[in-house]
């Protein structure tokens, strides 16, 4: 799981490791917006009415691997490329992850630009990036994760 989250860009081993290592088996949430809220990465909202009002994200959730994340999501100001570093950390990976891990660059590399040429904070534009990051992540865990299930389930068949 560590190294196949690492074939993002500014995902390395620390970073990889700590996510991992305080948020643990990814699987356990059905969709990422619940990763998300588990992180603190939304918008807190207070609503009456007719009225909506969204405000900072709610920073409930673990710091530690929302911080990391933040830390990650700053890689993102610089245009899309893979640099040989990467290549090395996606050397073994499934061309399903690696192509992943290309779009979310892409994506993300895209948004950071168009916020910023908005006006945004930069502070805003990179918790927005690891918010979405979070969601690569999520979705690189259930490619990780389903082959081995699905190994797993028939091994289980098997005669013995």
């Amino acid at each position: 799981m560590v190294k196949a989250i690492q074939a993002l860009r500014g995902v390395r081993l620390l970073v990889a490791t700590g996510v991992i290592a305080e948020l643990g088996d990814l699987t356990r949430f059905d969709h990422p917006r619940k990763l998300m809220s588990y992180l603190g990465l939304v918008p807190s909202e207070h609503s009456s009415g007719g009225k909506r009002h969204l405000g900072a994200i709610t920073k409930c959730g673990n710091s530690r691997a929302r911080r990391l994340l933040v830390e990650g999501a700053h890689s993102y100001k610089h245009n899309a490329n893979i640099s040989k570093e990467m290549q090395l950390r996606q050397e073994e990976l499934p061309k399903e992850i690696i192509d992943m891990a290309w779009q979310a660059q892409l994506r993300l590399c895209r948004r950071y630009n168009r916020l910023m040429h908005k006006g945004k904070h930069r502070n805003v534009v990179v918790t927005a990036i690891a918010r979405e990051m979070i969601a690569y992540i999520w979705a690189i865990s259930r490619e990780v994760v389903l082959p081995v299930v699905d190994v797993k389930l028939r091994l289980a068949r098997m005669p013995a």
